[in-house]
């Protein structure tokens, strides 16, 4: 059962939405704005044609506001992408999804969740709660239009980039059986992790695996993650299968490597931990938010940034994308994922996918001067977003009670891995094991196949969509209270929420675009013109909303109804 908490936390808390439509994306985002305390109703009827994926539509908004027409979004399959798209299937195959699946077997595969609806249905929750907080911030009404093309490219994004940049030779496909996940030797199937060479040829050589092998597969073991494949020498996997578990088990915590179990959808379900929005007042007040200076909803806001990887960035980038300006921390030298090839001129093309238009400040936080300069530079912001581990922030000294009284109505939002659901004590909270664990792997299964996490970076990816959808929960609870908050999400989280949205519909026999072979043909075809943007010569996906005043859109809806400003009720 879902837990809520205190209802003063529900930042949409008195809104009332009215739906049209029926479609994965918007029944994801009707739950995702109920869980934000907003009452949804749908009304009967099919959705119209500049939305037919769903619209939603608001007629009563918490603070005060007696304008009309009040702010909505549309649902779009296609977007600004030129090709006739009908459904999730359509999404998975013209977007890159199918294709980057399927790299690892050798050819195409259609997930077996609806990604793209899923991610669909969150950025338009995000789009509406934005919409509301420009309103709280006294900016204009704003209509937003959601595309699930355009957030299936938020998943592909970092590989057009890898794709496009100058002088790329066509990725390597891997083979069928070839990649993780591994099998013990009473059948029980498993996922490793480690970002430590020394750690995996321990772990290796504890099993009994050949040094050329071990050496072998390092690469690209590292690299799957950019690269959707990762074909290891089949020595590895037979070691593997000689031990029992708890050999395997013991070979892991020796050598400091983190492990997984392939769970069953229901059995990750029936053990998580009820989702709940942990959000909280750090309760120090601070200066009511200034007003927005353009129609995009973040516009004055500034966020700080001390994150890596793909979840942390992301979700920079989506609150850079809708106004806000971002600086990112990094240690001396830069973050070292900028040295990571394929490169454009000096800097990574999928850094550069996923931090284009943030400034940055490096700062040593192992020394009280690097400290001191987060902590400056955190004064002057709004929002501190940041992915380290549990309690590393407070040993920063950028924790809520530490800057207080520097940055009393600052929002902390801790975009995290497990949440309290890791496999064991200390487990490395990264795509794959949350796969593994979360019940995701199960779910991508097609008949006949046996469960495996996909390359493609599901929960890094949606676990972004979430902290940004936190971001923004926490900013309107900051403006409806003017109490500064603090907000955790997690990867464990997006795993939960593609459990919750089940099995996708099965694609065979149904018809559409051909799924895309080569992404950077994909990327430079006419149809995608209007989806991505060219920066430092390579293909970098767009915005996924877009947003404009709210115009006289027929609205068989009651007349919105105002709350007093202040109140939450």
């Amino acid at each position: 059962m879902t837990e809520r908490p205190a209802r003063t936390l529900l930042p949409l808390a008195g809104a009332v939405a009215h739906t049209v439509g029926d479609s994965v994306a918007l029944h994801i985002a009707e739950t995702r704005l109920r869980a934000l305390g907003c009452s949804v109703s749908r009304r009967p009827g099919t959705a119209p044609p500049g939305a037919p994926a769903g619209q939603i539509d608001l007629v009563r908004v918490p603070g005060g506001f007696r304008r009309t027409p009040l702010p909505g979004c549309a649902l779009d399959w296609a977007g600004p992408v030129g090709v006739p798209m009908a459904g999730e299937h359509d999404v998975q195959a013209a977007c890159g999804l199918a294709h980057l699946h399927g790299r690892s077997r050798g050819g195409p595969r259609f997930l077996g969740v609806d990604y793209a609806s899923v991610c669909a249905g969150v950025l338009a929750a995000q789009a509406v709660t934005a919409s509301v907080l420009a309103l709280a911030r006294g900016g204009p009404a704003l209509d937003a239009t959601v595309s699930a093309a355009q957030a299936a490219l938020l998943a592909a994004g970092p590989h057009v980039a890898a794709a496009t940049a100058p002088g790329q030779d066509p990725p390597r496909r891997g083979e069928p059986g070839a990649a993780p996940p591994f099998r013990a030797s009473d059948g029980t199937r498993f996922e490793i992790e480690t970002l430590d060479a020394e750690a995996w040829l321990a772990f290796w050589t504890d099993l009994g695996a050949a040094p050329s092998a071990i050496a072998a597969g390092w690469p690209h073991f590292q690299s799957r993650f950019a690269t959707a494949v990762c074909p290891l020498p089949p020595e590895l996997a037979a070691a593997a299968a000689a031990a029992d578990l708890s050999g395997v088990r013991a070979a892991a915590h020796r050598a400091g490597v983190s492990i997984a179990l392939l769970r069953t959808a229901a059995d990750a379900e029936a053990s998580a931990s009820a989702w709940r929005w942990r959000l909280r007042p750090t309760g120090a007040r601070g200066n009511p938010l200034p007003a927005p200076r353009a129609a995009a909803p973040l516009s004055g806001l500034r966020v700080v940034e001390a994150t890596s990887r793909i979840q942390g960035p992301l979700a920079g980038l989506l609150l850079a994308m809708l106004g806000a300006e971002v600086v990112r921390i990094e240690p001396p030298g830069g973050d070292p994922m900028r040295g990571v090839p394929p490169m454009v001129g000096e800097c990574s093309a999928r850094f550069l996918a996923l931090n284009r238009g943030k400034d940055a400040v490096e700062a040593d936080l192992g020394t009280a001067a690097g400290r001191r300069t987060a902590q400056e530079l955190a004064a002057t912001a709004h929002v501190l977003l940041y992915n380290w581990p549990p309690g590393r922030a407070r040993r920063f000294g950028l924790g809520p009670k530490d800057l207080a009284e520097c940055a009393p109505g600052l929002v902390h939002v801790h975009a995290d891995g497990w949440a309290g659901d890791a496999p064991g004590p200390g487990a490395t909270a990264t795509d794959y094991l949350v796969q593994a664990h979360g019940g995701v792997a199960d779910l991508l299964a097609g008949p006949g196949e046996e469960p495996a996490p996909s390359l493609l970076t599901l929960t890094d990816v949606l676990g972004a969509l979430l902290a940004a959808e936190g971001a923004l929960a926490a900013l309107l609870a900051r403006a409806r209270t003017g109490t500064g908050m603090h907000v955790r999400t997690a990867l464990a989280d997006a795993a939960g929420l593609l459990r919750r949205a089940g099995r996708g519909t099965a694609p065979e026999g149904r018809s559409g675009p051909a799924p895309a072979q080569d992404l950077a043909a994909m990327a430079s075809a006419p149809e995608f013109a209007g989806a991505f943007d060219t920066v430092g010569g390579i293909s970098c996906f767009r915005a996924p909303w877009t947003f404009a005043p709210a115009g006289d859109r027929p609205r068989d809806a009651p007349p919105a109804v105002a709350v007093p400003a202040g109140e939450v009720p």
